[in-house]
């Protein structure tokens, strides 16, 4: 249990890191005034082009494949693994570092879930993630849908009961994600939501 306990701790914590803000502020640049003005790589990439968007988006996938990797090694529990899976985004969304005001959480989703499943069940699915990119041209929007259709393919084809601790991470991570997303959403129904920028 104690190892449990201190890998949420952890899991938390990291997840809390804003590596948005941090590359921001190297750069003296105010993300609260661009874009959406969260700490996403989304956001970073408007803010500084694709290249440090891209940084900050492999240090939030980060936060969900460190914790979760070492919850697979230590601990045996599923449905423990799995609540250290979901936290990092929870911090990320909720940093206790900056006032619970943090970032949508995809990128530490996909983090979480390309350990938890292996790049086999992740990788073709994150093609629908591109496709559906591609076709809206908006990040939001994408993140809003894709972890739902990840969530139906764990329910289906993911080997155990259909109801277990792994689906239940797909619809958590989705619950999660969403009501991040839900300003986003609100612009994009308004038709004020800005397309993510390709350039790098």
């Amino acid at each position: 249990m104690i190892d449990f306990i201190l890998l949420a701790i952890f899991a938390y914590l990291f997840g809390s890191i804003s590596f948005g803000h941090l590359i921001a502020k190297i750069k003296k640049v105010d993300l609260t005034k661009i874009g959406s003005g969260s700490p996403t790589g989304t956001n970073v990439a408007r803010a500084l082009g694709w290249r440090w968007g891209m940084i900050s988006g492999i240090l939030d996938l980060l936060k969900g494949v460190i914790p979760t990797y070492l919850a697979l090694n230590y601990l045996i529990n599923d449905w423990q693994i799995v609540t250290i899976a979901i936290l990092p985004t929870l911090g990320h969304i909720f940093p206790v570092f900056f006032k619970f005001k943090g970032g949508r959480g995809a990128s530490t989703f996909f983090g979480a879930s390309l350990v938890l499943f292996g790049p086999k069940f992740f990788f073709p699915l994150f093609l629908i993630w591109i496709l559906i990119f591609f076709i809206t041209r908006t990040a939001g929007l994408t993140n809003f849908i894709f972890p739902w259709i990840f969530s139906t393919f764990l329910y289906f084809y993911w080997p155990g009961h259909p109801l277990g601790p792994y689906f239940i991470f797909g619809i958590s991570e989705a619950i999660l994600i969403n009501f991040a997303l839900r300003n986003n959403i609100k612009r994009l129904i308004r038709g004020e939501e800005p397309k993510t920028p390709l350039k790098f």
